[in-house]
């Protein structure tokens, strides 16, 4: 989604090291690495486990790829220990939950087909949705929905499982549609009624928004000057995020604003490139999971 965009925005340099901190398939991984030469280098990487033991299988005669089962919240210590000093060209973000992830109901991670109430992007660390469901009170279950879904009907949602997990454990996520189906009133159309809560409670029990911040901030931290930062987000919250982030690192403190020289640590970091891109109408008729998709690009100042 947004590819062409994305790989535009980070300039590519045919001998630069670049970072997909978000691996999924490797469709972006697959694109930087055929814009590099030979001396070109990608470090890429992946909560999920599955993603990375399919990326290996891949590509494993692709000399250049360093592919790690990481989050991108780790960067500023990921991207030294691999880069061998080359300085960070850029760095690629495709946030949200990938397709092939979706696509298995193994992983939970959808209401169209059942499986087990999972939603972890790391099966390996934490704990299911099952299981926060099975303890947290209705007014924490409330404000996750409320909050990372922006489900107006959150509350008769919360009151609705904690009813329901009296009766019986919900250990599934045709259970829990089910569950919230009955609990909101009205419908968007074209949308199930399910779908802000388990956005809600994927993006909770992964901490997504935690997990962009901090890598939103290692990013900077680790590209060299010129260096692209391109983030594809899929909805309000991700998008606020890394609008509000690029402002706020592309601006001069506002305190220091009116002294006669400006710190260098008060300084922009980022300059913003050109404006938000959407999919164009064919990538959407193509893939329609792409319409709600947003490119935004900054480049690390000196």
């Amino acid at each position: 989604m947004l590819a062409a965009e994305a790989l535009a925005g980070l300039a590519l340099e045919a001998g630069g090291y670049y970072v997909d901190a978000t691996f999924g398939r490797g469709g972006h991984t697959a694109l930087i690495l055929q814009a590099l030469g030979r001396e070109g280098r990608v470090l890429a990487l992946d909560r999920d486990p599955q993603a990375v033991a399919a990326g290996h299988r891949r590509f494993a005669d692709e000399v250049r790829l360093t592919l790690l089962h990481a989050s991108f919240a780790d960067l500023a210590a990921l991207v030294p220990a691999h880069a061998h000093q080359h300085p960070c060209r850029g760095v690629l973000f495709d946030l949200g939950v990938s397709s092939p992830q979706l696509d298995d109901p193994a992983r939970g991670f959808s209401f169209r087909a059942d499986g087990p109430l999972d939603m972890r992007m790391d099966p390996t660390r934490g704990e299911p949705v099952s299981a926060w469901l099975a303890r947290a009170s209705v007014d924490e279950i409330r404000q996750v929905i409320a909050s990372f879904g922006e489900e107006r009907f959150a509350r008769r949602v919360a009151q609705a499982i904690v009813a329901a997990r009296q009766r019986s454990a919900i250990s599934t996520t045709g259970e829990l549609a089910a569950l919230v189906a009955g609990a909101v009133r009205t419908r968007e159309p074209g949308k199930h009624p399910a779908t802000r809560t388990f956005q809600a409670l994927r993006m909770f029990i992964n901490d997504e928004l935690g997990q962009l911040e901090r890598g939103l901030s290692a990013a900077l931290g680790v590209l060299a000057p010129g260096g692209r930062l391109a983030v594809i987000s899929f909805h309000s919250l991700e998008d606020r995020a890394v609008k509000n982030f690029m402002q706020r690192e592309s601006r001069v403190d506002p305190a220091l604003r009116s002294l006669p020289v400006v710190p260098a640590a008060a300084r922009p970091r980022l300059k913003l490139i050109g404006r938000k891109n959407r999919p164009q109408a064919a990538e959407v008729a193509r893939n329609p999971r792409a319409r709600s998709a947003l490119l935004r690009v900054a480049e690390r100042l000196p």
